[in-house]
């Protein structure tokens, strides 16, 4: 078989794919989430503030530096105040789906390739490898 048919084939299935997950309810849902959050800047400046801020944070313990009691309290503060709004929750919540979602499609499709057959669910499992790896007793 000729490798621009394979390609074509495999193009083919990869959209069947996309189409798939566009039809799955669960991610169209996670997809209106976004949407709802990318149209209320409320929300979105919420986020932003809240990342900035969890982002200095960071930078001070890298550096070593301590972090005030004041400092932590005003970033548990403005996580609360986040989870508070159902949108930004919302959208945290669609993130994680669509991540959960990339790195299950990401995970098979690598086994796959990795295997040269379809992977079963030991394949799957974390820390597994695969048949011959060396890790299997």
């Amino acid at each position: 078989m000729s490798t621009e048919i394979a390609e074509t084939i495999v193009t083919q299935k990869t959209r069947e794919l996309c189409q798939a997950l566009l039809d799955e309810p669960g991610l169209r849902a996670a997809r209106l989430s976004i949407d709802a959050f990318m149209a209320d800047n409320k929300a979105q400046s919420q986020y932003e503030q809240l990342m900035a801020k969890g982002q200095a944070l960071q930078d001070k313990q890298r550096k070593s530096e301590s972090l005030s009691a004041q400092e932590i309290a005003d970033f548990e503060s403005d996580r609360d105040a986040l989870l508070a709004n159902a949108v930004a929750k919302n959208f945290l919540q669609a993130q994680e789906t669509l991540h959960e979602a990339q790195q299950a499609i990401t995970k098979q499709v690598h086994k796959t390739l990795e295997l040269g057959r379809l992977p079963v669910a030991e394949d799957l499992e974390e820390g597994s490898c695969g048949e011959g790896c060396g890790c299997h007793h």
